[in-house]
This record gives structure tokens, sequence and C-alpha cells, in this order.
């Protein structure tokens, strides 16, 4: 028997992918490091949906979120304290950068989630 999508999970899965086709230049450029296990190993996702929010980047196996902040987060400071501590409620750990970071500093943030992943990916069987 097949599953039946609710409205509110299609309008859930429709909101992630344009999340995904309109992300932000820092957003790409830390993506183009991501995926296809690109950072030793580790499989991440971006604009995954959990609970009400979209989290930027996701590694479910560390677990790891990754938020990177455009000037907008300047201002709203209170929402993602609540937002970091709804999630670390849930059992994950919270990494946020500004995009400039992510922008001129690629490999140092890189690393930084490294280190917070607990570094390169163990093979499997290891």
């Amino acid at each position: 028997m097949g599953r039946v999508r609710t409205c509110r999970r299609t309008a859930t899965v429709a909101r992630a992918r344009a999340l995904r086709r309109t992300d932000t230049r820092a957003e790409a450029y830390l993506w183009s490091a991501f995926r296809a296990h690109r950072l030793e190993g580790w499989k991440w996702k971006r604009q995954l949906p959990f609970a009400p929010f979209f989290l930027d980047f996701a590694c479910t196996d560390a677990p790891l979120v990754v938020e990177v902040d455009g000037g907008q987060h300047a201002d709203q400071l209170d929402y993602d304290a609540r937002r970091t501590a709804f999630l670390e409620a849930a059992g994950w750990r919270v990494l946020r950068f500004w995009n400039a970071d992510v922008l001129t500093n690629r490999n140092g943030v890189c690393l930084t989630i490294l280190d917070a992943c607990g570094g390169p990916r163990p093979a499997p069987g290891d």
C-alpha cells in the first residue's frame, strides 16, 4: 500500500525544494564542499525540514547542524537563540557561520565543521 501524503507534508517538501533552488552564494559554496561525501566521508543534507524549521545543512550521523547566516540574522539574535535551544534539546549540535566567513575562509570553516563531526568518518567495517 502506498504512503498517503498530507497537504502539510507536500507543502513542506515543496518549500525545502524551493529553498534548495534559491540558496545564497555562501550556502552554494559550502554545499560544494559537502555534497557527495566530500567532507571526509560525512553525508550532508541541505534545507532539511525538522519540526517547524528548515536546517541549512544537517549531518544526521554526527548529529550536527550547520547554519549559514546573512546580515538579517544580526537583527534576530533572540529568534536564533530560541531555535538553537530547540535543536539542542532535540539532540543536535549547532554551528553558525556568517556568510562572509564561508566566502572568505571556506577551508577554515570546513575544518571547524570536520572537528565538530569528530574528524574523518571511519570507513565501513573499521
